[in-house]
């Protein structure tokens, strides 16, 4: 589908003073879940085909882009004019303009964070929960091993790109993902580089994205991820490199009651091969209510 054609599928509300871009797929009559999406990246890295399959499976599915990035509003790079609990408020806000009470979320790495965050501060819209590449949102542990050097170096790289050289930011962007992947299955960088060309044709302003690397908030729930008893799952890769596999099993153990499903192999990533394994263990987890 052409990219033109995707815009028209996607609304633009006005939540919380800003403006939110988000798009579902699916029956709304079904239950819904809301895919929230990790750091400096926006919802189309929730790939189609994997919306598609939770919906095929009887799920209302809404993706939104969190600020600063995508089609939502942008600040000047450097400037972040919101915090983290801004940013949970903008996912009540999505299920607000969708007209939808209660809602499963699942969160990709910040995203999961920002789920935690709304089950705390907003149980009463939250069903359950799964909690995917994700860690305990709070200050640094110290007994937690940290991102892989090679990605920060990769990253601090972009200070010389030409933003304005669409095929380069393509390529950094496709290239970035790739590091994030495991050993268990082939990257599969044409699929990567057509989502990051997405990425780069429908951003207000590519530049803003790395605003999520100054972020603050959120200070109110650190060490309270234990009181969360809204049904958790947590889906980790055993190679994952941003936060590595320990950070899932010391999130599944903090929450009361949490599932832990471990991906062998996989990395940072929402891999094809993996698809079938994440919607069955989500649409069995999110079948309670």
């Amino acid at each position: 589908m052409a990219i033109c054609e995707k815009l028209m599928s996607e609304r633009i509300d006005h939540i919380n003073g800003v403006e939110i871009c988000s798009e579902s797929f699916g029956d709304s009559r079904d239950p819904a879940v809301l895919l929230i999406m990790g750091a400096s990246a926006s919802m189309v890295w929730w790939p189609d085909g994997l919306c598609s399959l939770l919906a095929d499976a009887g799920r209302y599915v809404i993706r939104y882009d969190n600020r600063d990035t995508g089609r939502s509003t942008t600040y000047p790079p450097g400037q972040p004019g919101y915090s983290v609990d801004d940013m949970a408020e903008d996912a009540v806000g999505v299920l607000d303009a969708y007209g939808v009470s209660r809602a499963h979320l699942a969160g990709m790495s910040l995203g999961g964070m920002l789920g935690q965050i709304m089950a705390l501060h907003h149980p009463e819209r939250v069903v359950t929960l799964s909690l995917l590449s994700s860690s305990i949102f709070g200050p640094p542990n110290p007994d937690l091993p940290v991102i892989d050097e090679k990605i920060l170096d990769y990253h601090r790289s972009a200070a010389r790109l030409n933003w304005s050289d669409r095929d380069a930011v393509v390529d950094y962007m496709a290239n970035g993902w790739a590091l994030l992947s495991g050993s268990a299955h082939p990257v599969d960088l044409p699929a990567t580089r057509l989502i990051a060309a997405r990425e780069v044709a429908r951003a207000r302003d590519l530049t803003s994205m790395f605003n999520h690397a100054l972020l603050k908030g959120g200070e109110s729930w650190y060490g309270k991820i234990g009181q969360i008893s809204i049904p958790t799952l947590v889906i980790h890769g055993s190679e994952d490199p941003v936060l590595p596999y320990p950070h899932g099993v010391a999130l599944a153990r903090e929450i009361p009651g949490a599932k832990l499903v471990t991906l062998e192999g996989t990395g940072h990533e929402l891999h094809e091969r993996d698809w079938p394994r994440l919607v069955d263990a989500i649409v069995k987890h999110t079948a309670i209510a």
